[in-house]
């Protein structure tokens, strides 16, 4: 099975709200940060609205999830702490931010420290 095909069988939040445990029907298990996934966030509030409109989120080290809310059937919707909930995690983007978070949580790191700002 494709990761483009593959499904969750388990979405799971921690009891201290900071993860977000995938588990895909082809037995991949991911640990997702609230961090990453915040910032990552595939809402237009942090993607933009258009190409080159991508937003660096700052202060958002301890950010914890408080809802995961089915929608449809190909994605979720996370509500996270500081009220932002706009962004639909569709399983493709999850299992994307499985295999591919480590590098791409990296890459926002470097934008923080290259435009001065801080996780908080």
């Amino acid at each position: 099975m494709s990761a483009n095909t593959s499904r969750p069988t388990a979405i799971k939040v921690s009891k201290d709200r900071r993860t977000m445990t995938v588990t895909f029907d082809d037995g991949a298990v991911f640990a997702l940060a609230a961090e990453m996934l915040r910032v990552l966030s595939p809402s237009a509030e942090v993607q933009g609205h258009g190409p080159g409109q991508k937003v660096t989120v700052p202060g958002k080290r301890h950010v914890e999830i408080i809802s995961v809310q089915p929608s449809g059937n190909y994605a979720v919707r996370i509500g996270f702490d500081d009220m932002h909930d706009s962004g639909i995690y569709t399983w493709t983007y999850l299992r994307q931010l499985g295999e591919e978070g480590e590098a791409l949580f990296a890459d926002y790191l470097a934008e923080l420290t290259a435009k001065g700002m801080a996780r908080g």
